[in-house]
Parts: C-alpha cells; sequence; structure tokens
C-alpha cells in the first residue's frame, strides 16, 4: 500500500498542537530545514499577501515535505488552477481564504480531492510521491489521505454559516483570520472581542461537530493564544518569517545598545 505522511495531519488527528509559520520572504528551500529546526509543524506558504511566485513556492513544497514540516500553500483565488498547480507541485495542502459559503468550500474540495471525495485532475508522478509510479486507484487514494484543505473564515457571513462549511466531505479545518474577521464586524484590532470570542466559540462547536480540525491565524499575544487553545483552537498559526525576524533584531540591537556605556 501507498503511504505518504502528513505529519501536521498526524499531529491534529491525536489531538495535539499543530504551531504554523508564515511563509512571507523567505524565497529559498532552506527556511523549511530552519523552520522545522525552530519548531514549527507546518508553512504557511502565502501566494496571496506577497509577490512569490509558484516556483518558489513549489520548491519550498518539497524541501519541506522531505524534512517533516508540513507545506501548505495559500492561494490567491478559488480558479481551479491556483490549487491544482501547487498541489502537483508538491503542497501537501492549501489553505483558502475568504470562504463565505458552503458551495465555495464544496468547490475547493473538488478542486483538491480526488475522485470519490472531489473532482482533482489526475497527473503522472509527483512529488508527493517521490515522483514514482503506483497504480492509480492506490496512488490517488494515499494523495487524498495527505492532502490537507484549509478553508479561511474571514467574515460574520463565514461565521453565521460555519455549520454548513464544517459539514462538507473534505474539508479538513476551518481557520479564523481573526483580523480579517475584526475589520468586516467594525471593530480593527479588537482580537478578544466579545463578537470575536463568540465566533470562535460557534467555529470550535461546528468543527467539533463535524470532525474537523479549528485553526487560528493573526493571533500572536501569548495570553490570546493560550486563551483560544483552552476553548480549543488546535491548529496555530504562530507568526511569519517577517515579523519573526524583526523582532529578534529588535531585542538584539536594544541589548547591544542598553549595554553601550560610550
Amino acid at each position: 500500500m501507498v503511504s505518504i505522511r502528513n505529519t501536521t495531519k498526524e499531529k491534529l488527528n491525536s489531538g495535539d498542537l499543530a504551531i504554523g509559520i508564515g511563509i512571507r520572504q523567505a524565497r529559498t528551500v532552506d527556511i523549511a530545514k530552519a523552520m522545522k529546526t525552530a519548531g514549527f509543524d507546518w508553512l504557511f506558504i502565502d501566494m496571496e499577501h506577497n509577490s512569490m511566485d509558484i516556483d518558489t513556492a513549489v520548491q519550498i513544497s518539497v524541501t519541506a515535505q522531505e524534512v517533516g514540516i508540513t507545506p501548505l500553500v495559500r492561494v490567491p483565488g478559488f480558479q481551479h488552477f491556483h490549487a491544482s498547480r501547487v498541489l502537483d507541485g508538491g503542497a501537501q495542502g492549501v489553505v483558502v481564504p475568504h470562504v463565505d459559503t458552503k458551495e465555495i468550500a464544496k468547490k475547493m474540495v473538488d478542486q483538491c480531492k480526488y475522485p470519490p471525495i472531489g473532482h482533482r485532475s489526475v497527473t503522472g508522478a509527483q512529488p508527493m510521491l517521490d515522483f514514482q509510479t503506483y497504480p492509480m486507484g492506490e496512488a490517488t487514494q494515499a494523495v487524498n489521505s495527505a492532502t490537507f484543505l484549509v478553508i479561511m473564515l474571514e467574515t460574520p457571513l463565514a461565521i453565521y454559516n460555519v455549520d454548513e462549511i464544517a459539514a462538507i466531505p473534505g474539508v479538513d479545518a476551518l481557520l479564523i483570520g481573526t483580523n480579517d474577521l475584526c475589520m468586516e464586524m467594525g471593530i480593527p484590532g479588537q482580537l478578544d472581542h466579545p463578537d470575536i470570542v463568540e465566533a470562535y466559540k460557534k467555529t470550535i462547536a461546528a468543527c467539533k461537530k463535524h470532525n474537523k480540525h479549528a485553526g487560528m491565524g493573526g493571533i500572536y499575544e501569548p495570553n490570546l493564544i493560550d486563551k483560544y487553545i483552552d476553548m480549543g483552537i488546535r491548529m496555530v498559526l504562530g507568526g511569519n518569517d517577517l515579523s519573526l525576524m524583526i523582532s529578534a533584531g529588535k531585542n538584539q540591537t536594544f541589548k547591544i545598545r542598553s549595554n553601550f556605556t560610550g
């Protein structure tokens, strides 16, 4: 039997935390090894909010799978070629932003999963299978099992429809884009506002009901992270390469300058 490891899916299925890091600035494949060493479980390779091209995204993805950190690519839209090309190129999952309805969620399942779950078009030997050729039925079943589809909820309409979205077969996780949700609610930056807390409660309940994983993005303050983990969040976006680099750099330069007496 063909077997493909997706370490993030394994962690979440066991009830453990899976912590991700956004990739905005890095453009070389060694970022996968570096973030694995830093303790992260998955890469959030962002093709919505940066200039990264698909070739760079899939090269990082291939390296990430090899070292055991799950490569997930946030696609910039709902067109089928965004999802299919990154998956064929080496991503182990897709993150879809701005999903408001069950119809869009089902459309993305169709693009990301092979029949009988979805309608993804088959291709030849691919990176997820180490370019080996297997019987078609075995190969597509193994790839389906290892492919992780994350739906982002970023509007009040998405939260209103969360139970219907979570019920769609083939969806693996629902991840709240907290900053966009705050903006859409007219409460920018209020990441612990009662309406945001209620949105998390609804999403976590829907995920538990339909055996999906609940995720969180846009919240990086430790106490708030702990609050939402205690509520049931298990898939945590822990920051991005740019913000961590700037934070570490500021901390280092502050320490050096604070000890300088002239």
